[in-house]
Protein backbone atom coordinates (compact mmCIF):
# COMPACT_ATOMS: atom_id res chain seq x y z
CA UNK A 1 0.00 0.00 0.00
CA UNK A 2 3.06 2.68 0.40
CA UNK A 3 2.92 2.41 -2.97
CA UNK A 4 -0.04 4.08 -3.31
CA UNK A 5 0.75 7.01 -0.85
CA UNK A 6 4.07 7.66 -2.25
CA UNK A 7 1.83 8.48 -5.64
CA UNK A 8 -0.30 10.32 -3.82
CA UNK A 9 2.70 12.65 -2.34
CA UNK A 10 3.83 13.41 -6.10
CA UNK A 11 0.36 14.60 -7.38
CA UNK A 12 0.08 16.67 -4.73
CA UNK A 13 2.65 19.00 -6.70
CA UNK A 14 1.16 18.85 -9.57
CA UNK A 15 -0.99 16.47 -11.94
CA UNK A 16 0.91 14.10 -14.06
CA UNK A 17 0.87 11.85 -16.46
CA UNK A 18 1.98 8.19 -15.43
CA UNK A 19 5.45 8.54 -17.31
CA UNK A 20 5.38 11.53 -15.78
CA UNK A 21 5.21 10.19 -12.57
CA UNK A 22 7.56 6.77 -13.01
CA UNK A 23 10.38 9.60 -13.76
CA UNK A 24 9.88 11.21 -10.66
CA UNK A 25 9.67 8.60 -9.21
CA UNK A 26 13.01 7.00 -9.87
CA UNK A 27 14.46 10.31 -9.20
CA UNK A 28 13.10 11.06 -5.89
CA UNK A 29 10.14 8.43 -4.08
CA UNK A 30 12.48 5.31 -5.36
CA UNK A 31 15.51 6.16 -2.99
CA UNK A 32 13.11 5.36 -0.10
CA UNK A 33 10.72 3.28 -1.74
CA UNK A 34 10.89 0.92 -4.93
CA UNK A 35 8.55 0.60 -7.33
CA UNK A 36 9.17 -0.68 -11.01
CA UNK A 37 6.96 0.91 -14.06
CA UNK A 38 4.95 -2.62 -13.91
CA UNK A 39 3.48 -1.48 -10.47
CA UNK A 40 2.93 1.76 -10.95
CA UNK A 41 0.77 2.14 -13.90
CA UNK A 42 -1.63 -0.84 -12.31
CA UNK A 43 -1.86 1.17 -8.95
CA UNK A 44 -2.47 4.38 -10.90
CA UNK A 45 -5.54 2.72 -12.41
CA UNK A 46 -6.95 1.41 -9.09
CA UNK A 47 -6.59 4.74 -7.44
CA UNK A 48 -8.41 6.40 -10.57
CA UNK A 49 -11.45 3.16 -9.97
CA UNK A 50 -10.86 4.35 -5.83
CA UNK A 51 -11.44 8.20 -6.32
CA UNK A 52 -8.06 9.09 -5.16
CA UNK A 53 -7.22 10.01 -8.43
CA UNK A 54 -8.68 11.94 -12.03
CA UNK A 55 -7.55 10.71 -15.32
CA UNK A 56 -8.08 12.83 -18.28
CA UNK A 57 -6.61 12.77 -21.33
CA UNK A 58 -4.28 15.33 -22.98
CA UNK A 59 -2.41 15.43 -25.50
CA UNK A 60 0.89 14.00 -26.41
CA UNK A 61 3.26 14.47 -29.84
CA UNK A 62 1.74 15.25 -32.79
CA UNK A 63 -1.07 12.22 -32.63
CA UNK A 64 -1.50 10.50 -29.77
CA UNK A 65 -2.89 10.70 -25.52
CA UNK A 66 -1.76 10.25 -22.56
CA UNK A 67 -3.71 9.78 -19.51
CA UNK A 68 -2.89 12.90 -16.66
CA UNK A 69 -3.82 12.24 -13.46
CA UNK A 70 -4.79 14.85 -10.53
CA UNK A 71 -5.21 13.69 -7.19
CA UNK A 72 -8.74 14.28 -5.47
CA UNK A 73 -9.89 15.86 -2.72
CA UNK A 74 -10.59 12.12 -1.87
CA UNK A 75 -6.69 11.53 -2.31
CA UNK A 76 -5.60 14.49 -0.34
CA UNK A 77 -7.52 13.43 2.56
CA UNK A 78 -6.52 10.01 2.32
CA UNK A 79 -2.61 10.86 1.81
CA UNK A 80 -3.36 12.98 5.32
CA UNK A 81 -4.81 10.00 7.24
CA UNK A 82 -1.95 7.71 6.08
CA UNK A 83 0.81 10.54 7.35
CA UNK A 84 -1.62 10.42 10.42
CA UNK A 85 -1.58 7.08 10.97
CA UNK A 86 1.23 5.12 13.15
CA UNK A 87 3.10 2.61 10.72
CA UNK A 88 2.53 -1.12 11.42
CA UNK A 89 6.27 -2.39 11.69
CA UNK A 90 5.99 -5.70 9.16
CA UNK A 91 8.72 -8.64 10.95
CA UNK A 92 12.57 -8.77 9.19
CA UNK A 93 12.86 -10.47 5.74
CA UNK A 94 16.22 -9.69 4.99
CA UNK A 95 18.54 -12.25 2.91
CA UNK A 96 21.96 -10.53 3.35
CA UNK A 97 21.53 -11.13 7.11
CA UNK A 98 19.95 -14.46 6.56
CA UNK A 99 23.03 -15.50 4.70
CA UNK A 100 25.49 -14.57 6.84
CA UNK A 101 24.19 -16.22 9.94
CA UNK A 102 25.32 -19.34 7.95
CA UNK A 103 28.47 -18.41 6.11
CA UNK A 104 30.11 -21.48 7.54
CA UNK A 105 28.94 -23.31 4.34
CA UNK A 106 30.38 -20.71 1.95
CA UNK A 107 34.03 -21.23 0.96
CA UNK A 108 35.71 -17.92 2.20
CA UNK A 109 36.24 -16.45 -1.40
CA UNK A 110 32.66 -16.33 -1.98
CA UNK A 111 32.23 -15.35 2.07
CA UNK A 112 34.27 -12.29 1.15
CA UNK A 113 33.04 -11.62 -2.10
CA UNK A 114 29.13 -11.20 -0.60
CA UNK A 115 30.74 -8.88 2.07
CA UNK A 116 32.23 -6.86 -0.49
CA UNK A 117 29.65 -6.59 -2.59
CA UNK A 118 27.50 -5.63 0.21
CA UNK A 119 29.79 -3.07 1.32
CA UNK A 120 30.04 -1.49 -2.23
CA UNK A 121 26.17 -1.54 -2.73
CA UNK A 122 25.94 0.74 0.39
CA UNK A 123 28.80 3.00 -0.32
CA UNK A 124 27.22 3.36 -3.95
CA UNK A 125 23.58 4.28 -1.55
CA UNK A 126 25.48 6.44 0.67
CA UNK A 127 26.89 8.80 -1.85
CA UNK A 128 23.73 8.77 -3.36
CA UNK A 129 22.05 9.87 -0.35
CA UNK A 130 25.10 12.00 0.58
CA UNK A 131 24.10 13.92 -3.03
CA UNK A 132 20.56 14.35 -2.49
CA UNK A 133 21.35 16.49 0.65
CA UNK A 134 23.59 18.70 -0.95
CA UNK A 135 20.47 19.04 -3.64
CA UNK A 136 18.21 19.93 -0.88
CA UNK A 137 20.37 22.15 0.88
CA UNK A 138 21.84 24.14 -1.93
CA UNK A 139 18.19 24.41 -3.07
CA UNK A 140 19.17 22.40 -6.57
CA UNK A 141 16.79 19.56 -6.14
CA UNK A 142 14.13 19.67 -9.23
CA UNK A 143 11.63 17.72 -7.35
CA UNK A 144 11.90 19.79 -4.13
CA UNK A 145 11.90 23.39 -6.17
CA UNK A 146 8.34 21.83 -8.24
CA UNK A 147 7.05 21.32 -4.44
CA UNK A 148 8.34 24.49 -2.76
CA UNK A 149 6.56 26.79 -5.67
CA UNK A 150 2.92 25.01 -4.68
CA UNK A 151 4.04 25.30 -0.91
CA UNK A 152 3.46 28.36 1.53
CA UNK A 153 6.58 29.99 1.79
CA UNK A 154 5.95 29.70 5.81
CA UNK A 155 6.26 25.93 5.26
CA UNK A 156 9.35 25.89 3.25
CA UNK A 157 11.97 25.09 5.70
CA UNK A 158 9.76 22.80 7.63
CA UNK A 159 9.59 20.82 3.78
CA UNK A 160 12.99 20.83 2.94
CA UNK A 161 14.06 19.74 7.01
CA UNK A 162 11.95 16.59 6.75
CA UNK A 163 13.42 15.88 3.11
CA UNK A 164 17.03 16.12 4.54
CA UNK A 165 16.03 14.36 8.09
CA UNK A 166 14.84 10.94 5.66
CA UNK A 167 18.39 11.05 3.45
CA UNK A 168 20.42 11.04 6.70
CA UNK A 169 18.85 8.46 8.59
CA UNK A 170 19.57 6.67 5.01
CA UNK A 171 22.78 7.84 5.42
CA UNK A 172 22.94 6.84 8.47
CA UNK A 173 21.57 2.92 7.80
CA UNK A 174 24.34 2.69 5.06
CA UNK A 175 26.98 4.16 7.28
CA UNK A 176 25.89 1.22 9.32
CA UNK A 177 25.69 -1.54 6.71
CA UNK A 178 29.27 -0.48 5.73
CA UNK A 179 30.77 -0.88 8.88
CA UNK A 180 29.03 -4.38 9.70
CA UNK A 181 30.49 -5.41 6.24
CA UNK A 182 33.93 -4.36 6.93
CA UNK A 183 33.42 -6.32 10.27
CA UNK A 184 32.49 -9.07 8.39
CA UNK A 185 35.65 -9.04 5.98
CA UNK A 186 37.62 -9.01 9.07
CA UNK A 187 35.46 -11.91 10.66
CA UNK A 188 36.10 -14.04 7.27
CA UNK A 189 40.09 -13.38 7.77
CA UNK A 190 39.90 -14.04 11.22
CA UNK A 191 38.62 -17.43 11.34
CA UNK A 192 40.60 -18.82 8.20
CA UNK A 193 44.29 -17.66 9.75
CA UNK A 194 42.78 -19.58 13.23
CA UNK A 195 43.16 -16.91 15.31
Amino acid sequence: MSLRYALLALLTVEPMTGYDLSKRFESSVAYVWHAPDSQIYPELRRMEKDGLLIGEEVPWGPNSKKTQYRITEAGIAAFREWMNTPLEYSRERDPVHLKAAYLEWAEPDSARAQMEAHIAYHMLRRNQWEGMVQELRSGTSVMLGRRLAVTPAAEHRRTTEYKIFTYEGLIARAETEIAWGRRGLELIDSLEDGS
